[in-house]
């Protein structure tokens, strides 16, 4: 039995080079540098950086039968032998790709093809599948059609299912096109239906307000988030169904709250599951000379699985988390920064710096992490 399968969104990553930013226009051509081709999506990213963390874990996503699909396969294996076994290959639709541009303290622009995941079901998730893992993790429903039309009938069936077979789950979602069909949808429905069989919902700050609250989402307008929001917004996805939440924040680290009471988790729930209980934390991210931020959320999410998934304490895994994800940045793709468990702890261990982080005086800086007081 693998640990986790991690299941959803794959494309091919193909990241150019850049000097300055760019700006398209009609007629221009911009001379790039070299292009770092990679695997991108959930299924690559938070399962290779799992599998390069000493993790067992299956992946499993939909490619075409084409040049990309075989390009994904390919550095899939080459990543690890066995990583390509849980692709379905369609004969009917492209692979998907992404266009990734990516500057040094900035973040990314994407110019993504959704190809086959939009044809992506539940049911190409088997029984087998789930029941050979402790932990499902699905990652990016957003941008797979058949995951978030209907109101998430389909998304939901997966989890229901999954629950149903024992296993624990877990859902990571992206920011879709504001214009697109993910981003017109009603994404508050969809997760009232969803999360109730959702024990880790892991979105971004920006992913759960434009979810949760999307007026405020539209009126922030990338201030920065005050620190109660984190709080609140985790509180509506407490009562739309979701057990644990976990908020990434960029370069402010991880947000974590957790229901006063867990229960019914699966076979993935950890042995220490009284230390995961009603707890608000937040983990600083650590220093690192920024080369690309693309896969960081993935990679944050990483590491936190597998802290849960080895019974570590909130704030070891939350440390090691944003570890991870640290990582990953010292490399413009989403993979090759990621160390092993071991090289990752040594590192911190090292004295490794914090990025300065403000809280508020009802938090207080132990074992790591801030944990919120009374």
């Amino acid at each position: 039995m693998n640990e986790i399968l991690v299941a959803g969104h794959i494309c091919l990553d193909i990241i150019p080079s850049l000097r300055a930013a760019v700006k398209l226009e009609p007629g221009r051509l911009i001379e790039v540098g070299q292009a770092t081709i990679s695997t991108g999506g959930a299924v690559s990213n938070t399962g290779q950086a799992l599998h390069r963390l000493g993790v067992s874990t299956s992946l499993l996503g939909k490619v075409g039968d084409d040049l990309f699909g075989k390009a994904i396969c390919h550095v899939l294996e080459g990543n690890g032998t066995g990583l390509s076994h849980g692709m379905i290959v369609s004969k009917e639709d492209p692979t998907s790709y992404t266009i990734v541009i990516s500057l040094d303290s900035h973040d990314r622009t994407f110019l993504h093809a959704p190809g086959c995941n939009n044809t992506f079901t539940d049911m190409d998730v088997s029984d087998e599948a789930l029941m050979n893992a402790r932990l499902i993790h699905f990652g990016y429903p957003t941008l797979m059609a058949k995951m978030f039309e209907d109101d998430g009938r389909s998304l939901a069936a997966l989890f229901r299912r999954a629950k149903q077979l024992g296993a624990t789950t877990s859902l990571d979602v992206s920011l879709p096109d504001l214009a697109s069909k993910a981003g017109k949808a009603n994404w508050e429905s969809i997760l009232k239906r969803v999360l109730p069989f959702t024990d880790l919902f892991l979105p971004s700050i920006d992913e759960i307000l434009f979810m949760l609250d999307r007026p405020n989402f539209e009126s922030f307008g990338g201030s920065e988030i005050p620190v109660h929001e984190f709080e609140r917004l985790a509180g509506r996805a407490f009562q739309c169904g979701a057990k644990v939440v976990a908020i990434k924040a960029g370069q402010r680290g991880l947000f974590l709250k957790t229901q006063s009471r867990l229960d019914d988790l699966g076979r993935g729930e950890p042995e220490n599951l009284v230390q995961w209980e009603n707890r608000t934390l937040w983990a600083p991210a650590y220093e690192v000379e920024v080369q690309g931020t693309t896969g960081a959320g993935d990679a944050t999410i990483a590491g936190l699985l597998m802290g849960w998934i080895r019974s570590m304490e909130p704030e070891i895994a939350l440390q090691g988390a944003v570890a991870v994800g640290a990582c990953c940045c010292e490399k413009p793709d989403a993979v090759t920064g990621i160390k092993s468990w071991e090289e990752t702890q040594d590192r911190i261990a090292s004295g490794w710096q914090d990025e300065e982080l403000s809280l508020p005086l009802d938090w207080e800086f132990a074992k790591g992490v801030f944990g919120k007081v009374g």
